[in-house]
């Protein structure tokens, strides 16, 4: 067969995916990737956009992570504050004996 004449290839979603998680995790570039699994690169490419997680859904599990790390700094800070609140009670409490 000429290569005008064959047969386009059809793939399974499911190779689809895998293709795609393996070239966005590898640490190849997506061209070697493509060759290695017999696909053209911008086929890959075109998988890539098809069946990767859209930008705005990765940057809200970052954000999460983001929050997480928040929340700890934020409850030692209010831990902080807390026991400097209490300390500022006790030399307030003694000073006004003091002055009387």
């Amino acid at each position: 067969m000429s290569e005008e004449t064959k047969k386009p290839n059809t793939y399974t979603s499911e190779f689809k995916e895998s293709a795609v998680k393996l070239a966005i995790e590898s640490d190849q570039p997506i061209a070697a990737t493509a060759r290695d699994l017999g696909v053209n690169v911008n086929t890959l490419h075109t998988w890539i956009s098809k069946y990767s997680k859209p930008k705005q859904q990765q940057s809200v599990e970052r954000t999460d992570e983001h929050i997480y790390d928040e929340i700890k700094r934020l409850k030692k800070e209010l831990a902080r504050v807390t026991q400097e609140r209490d300390l500022l009670k006790k030399a307030t409490a003694y000073f006004a004996k003091e002055v009387q």
